[in-house]
């Protein structure tokens, strides 16, 4: 029986919802992640230090008995914000890294940011003070073709770069050869993270056949191309790619619908399924700095002492999983995954 074992990742970018939606997201991710970075965009979204300091909270009540697990908290910009909260935010080690989105690119980012150039004090904050920013990369301009808006996202991200050098930048979900070669040609305070979902999937998984609405998600699926960029990205060895999920839960009747909600939930089998992708690539050797030692470094934290075993036997993911008072329809259901936990064999 193959065994790999790993150091504990971290899920750099991570949707757990709130309320009693925690109940399901919470465990699932903790028994997979160390840590996570935990997305703001909650209604109301997550805009000050005692909303950072509530929710978290909210969060670490519904981790299990036993397991450990440390949600790192992020701020969500507004046009609102001001340098001040950004200091204090930094200096109560409460607040990981800020989140840019632009306004209306996703799921509750309504109160997102119209205008760049109108952020530039906060931004150069952050620079100063050393506070992550977060970037949804992708135009908001509904007159450009959803699946270029990415690509054209990385021209205006230019600017913010030559604006504030220093600045660290984390450019989440990437999903094109273009985001790609940005982060390469950029210097090392740029990263990316890189979505299971992006790597086994692409725009023939989502239309193909019928659209499929649990495959559907923002940034969207892009061409077989962009999806071997990904790939390509992922098991390079390059340390400014690594592990972040976005898995990002809506119940079946918010998918299932005229205008369904962007999200797929991956939080149920993340890590077996990064395992899945790298092993088809012959690259199981890299999946430990990729999952466990890429995001840390960046972040400028300590490598998680745990250590998880994931074991070469199959199982079948749920039809559809418990989400509050609703169901959902997790990624892979009803499909057969070829990694285990170690821990699920053992129960």
């Amino acid at each position: 029986m193959k065994k790999i074992k790993l150091i504990k990742p971290d899920d750099m970018h991570l949707h757990l919802r709130d309320a009693i939606y925690l109940k399901q997201t919470v465990p699932d991710a903790a028994k997979r992640f160390a840590r996570a970075i935990i997305m703001p965009n909650l209604k109301p979204p997550v805009t000050s230090l005692s909303a950072v300091m509530a929710y978290k909270q909210r969060i670490l009540a519904e981790v299990p008995e036993g397991t450990y697990f440390e949600p790192l908290m992020t701020l969500y910009l507004t046009e609102e914000m001001t340098p001040e909260i950004i200091r204090e935010g930094r200096a109560s080690g409460l607040v990981s890294a800020a989140k840019l989105y632009p306004a209306g690119v996703t799921t509750n980012a309504e109160s997102g940011v119209k205008s760049i150039e109108r952020m530039m004090p906060i931004f150069r904050e952050m620079e100063a003070c050393g506070l992550l920013l977060l970037v949804h990369g992708e135009t908001s301009d509904p007159t450009i073709d959803i699946f270029d808006r990415e690509k054209i996202f990385l021209e205006e991200l230019s600017k913010l770069v030559a604006a504030c050098p220093n600045l660290r930048i984390v450019l989440e979900h990437i999903t094109t050869r273009d985001a790609v070669d940005f982060v390469i040609s950029h210097p090392k305070n740029m990263a990316a993270t890189i979505t299971v979902h992006h790597l086994l999937l692409n725009r023939n998984d989502l239309l193909s056949g019928g659209v499929k609405p649990h495959y559907y998600c923002l940034p969207i699926l892009k061409r077989q191309v962009h999806q071997q960029a990904l790939i390509t990205a992922a098991i390079s060895g390059d340390p400014r790619f690594f592990l972040g999920t976005d898995s990002a839960p809506h119940a079946i009747s918010q998918k299932e619908c005229a205008s369904g909600c962007a999200g797929i939930y991956s939080a149920h089998a993340a890590i077996e399924l990064y395992a899945q992708v790298f092993e088809a690539h012959n690259a199981l050797d890299k999946l430990e700095n990729f999952a466990s030692r890429y995001g840390a470094a960046f972040y400028g934290l300590p490598e998680n002492k745990e250590i998880i075993t994931l074991v070469k036997r199959p199982w079948r993911v749920p039809k559809h999983m418990i989400f509050g008072e609703a169901s959902l329809v997790p990624l892979y259901a009803d499909q057969e995954i070829g990694w285990s936990l170690a821990t699920d064999l053992e129960e």
